[in-house]
């Protein structure tokens, strides 16, 4: 097997975790492979739960399971059969992520799962429900994911400052991401006005989606078919992502954070997610070449983690060619291109999207309910 997931942390700081769970992973060991393949840690989404689900025949038993438990006469509730599901699944992960969470002193191996995709934009019950899954699933090394939308920051500034870890997804901007570190470090604050705190127990990362911003913004640039233009092509997301590492080490240093950092505060490391290339014209480990560098993250779905096991290279660009980004960015707007625009477009259908899985899935398990009920 190859080394180079071990090379990636061992060699440049970052770690590869999975992006991906389903019950068949656990049960029959892959998971495990995985993890001592190199993956230092797993992240989930509604996507993947509707996909896993939907996709076998794994979850049937527990849930006949839960459907026979019901038998009070009332309205099966199938969103708690999901939840159900879910977290049996998180536990699991949870179980084989323990010994790196425990080799990497609280680094490493954690579990992301993220709450209802409609509370999205519902700070109030994005924090009651925050807080709800920490306290159900009881693993120390949980993650709960909440979107980086506008209506998220207080939550996410709330969870930190009552010492739970989050993962922040769905960052598309560099504005957003920087309002994000504010209410890491903010809610660090709070949580140091307790003298017995014991801030190195929070962890946190932001996960910024790399590989839709291509997408969008390609999609802008052809339509505009300039030299120009189409000469930026497959440089955008990369771009990004190298200004928002620099603003990372920028906001993770100076009087402030060096005061929590003497609390044993970490960094809010960033997280490269949606990193699978989605152009065939792009090379398939793009997103995971471009951006390997110290205290980061990079999640990947199981081709891109086989892709980069058998051709990526192990070598630090995060911060190289920042020059360059910062000329790709200048020039955007200049083409047409408005970054806040297309960050506001994938924000809506990133949150769209999980809905929708999310919505699909349940209307399914409403369905198998009612024939077994019947």
């Amino acid at each position: 097997m190859s080394d180079r997931l071990h090379d990636l942390y061992a060699e440049q700081g970052q770690s590869a975790w999975l992006d991906n769970l389903r019950r068949d992973y656990i049960t029959s060991g892959k998971l495990v492979e995985i993890r001592d393949g190199g993956a230092r840690g797993l992240t989930s989404n509604p996507s993947i739960f509707q996909k896993a689900i939907q996709g076998s025949a794994d979850y049937d038993e527990q849930f006949h399971e839960l459907i026979a438990d019901n038998a009070d006469g009332n309205t099966h509730d199938v969103i708690e059969d999901y939840w159900s599901l879910v977290i049996q699944d998180i536990h699991g992960a949870c179980d084989v992520f323990s010994k790196m969470y425990d080799h990497s002193n609280g680094v490493d191996g954690y579990v992301s799962v993220e709450v209802a995709p409609n509370l999205a934009h519902d700070g109030p019950g994005t924090e009651s429900a925050a807080r709800e899954l920490h306290e159900r699933i009881n693993r120390r090394n949980l993650m709960v994911k909440i979107p980086g939308t506008e209506e998220g920051l207080a939550p996410i500034q709330q969870m930190i400052a009552e010492g739970r870890s989050i993962n922040v997804t769905l960052i598309f901007s560099l504005p957003r991401y920087a309002d994000v570190i504010e209410a890491y470090i903010a809610g660090l604050e709070q949580l140091a006005a307790d003298p017995e705190a014991d801030l190195s127990k929070v962890a946190s990362v932001a996960s910024f989606f790399i590989s839709r911003v291509d997408v969008e913004v390609d999609k802008r640039l052809e339509a505009n078919g300039s030299d120009e233009a189409l000469a930026l092509r497959g440089k955008a997301a990369v771009a990004q992502g190298k200004l928002a590492y620099k603003l990372f080490a920028e906001q993770f240093s100076g009087p402030r954070w060096d005061a929590l950092a003497a609390r044993g505060a970490r960094v809010q490391r960033p997280l490269w997610a949606s990193t699978g290339a989605k152009n065939p014209d792009y090379s398939d480990v793009l997103y995971v070449n471009e951006l390997i560098g110290p205290d980061t993250v990079n999640t990947l779905p199981d081709a891109t983690l086989d892709a980069f096991v058998d051709h990526g290279t192990v070598a630090r660009r995060v911060d190289a060619d920042v020059s360059d980004a910062e000329s790709v960015w200048a020039a955007l707007p200049g083409v047409g291109v408005d970054m806040d625009d297309v960050a506001a477009q994938l924000e809506r259908e990133g949150v769209s999207s999980f809905a929708k899985a999310f919505d699909e899935l349940i209307d399914a398990l409403a369905t198998k309910a009612a024939g077994l009920s019947g």
